[in-house]
């Protein structure tokens, strides 16, 4: 068991992280972050327009950088990008710093739930299946490996998979105390 007072959620676009971050940081009363729109915010400019004018390397970057410096923090749910786990730096803040809980979503979940998204660059493809295979190949087995908590996907509601995900948590994770 991995006592910390962060917890990271991990998994690939599409696995729910921002939805379940919130719900999940509300109900353990802990300060919510996801890290695409904290790189926004810093930056003052898309995720997208990082991509346009520095590439996917500039942006592992600056994400790497926004890793350490968020995780360097306590008492938060952190919804992560789902390239984070590309790098062994980022596996290992990971690891180190907080409690990571890995959201999988299967290539055909993926789209059905990414189907009108235009704003990802990575989605920008001529084939998504073929990209969405592509990622997950490399990455899952990065998720698995990095993940303290893996929680097993099941169709329903946001508020079903939050419960699960709370559940699991209170059952597994050694969490801060709530804020008074």
């Amino acid at each position: 068991m991995n006592p910390s007072s962060n917890l990271f959620l991990i998994g690939p676009m599409g696995a729910g992280k921002t939805t379940l971050g919130r719900r999940i940081a509300a109900h353990f009363r802990l300060a919510f972050v996801d890290m695409d729109v904290e790189l926004e915010r810093r930056t003052g400019v898309s995720v997208n327009l990082i991509f346009e004018v520095e590439g996917e390397p500039g942006f592992r970057q600056r994400e790497s950088q926004l890793l350490a410096e968020t995780a360097a923090n306590v008492a938060q749910v952190i919804a992560t990008g789902g390239g984070v786990v590309l790098a062994a730096r980022n596996r290992a803040i990971l690891s180190e710093r907080g409690f990571v809980l890995y959201l999988p979503a299967s290539v055909d979940a993926q789209l059905a739930r990414l189907a009108r998204d235009t704003r990802r660059p990575l989605l920008r493809a001529p084939d998504r299946l073929e990209r969405l295979n592509a990622m997950a190949a490399l990455r899952n087995p990065l998720y698995e490996s990095t993940a303290d908590l893996i929680l097993t996907p099941q169709s329903g509601s946001v508020s079903r998979a939050a419960d699960r995900a709370i559940h699991a948590l209170e059952q597994t994770w050694q969490r801060p105390a709530r804020a008074a």
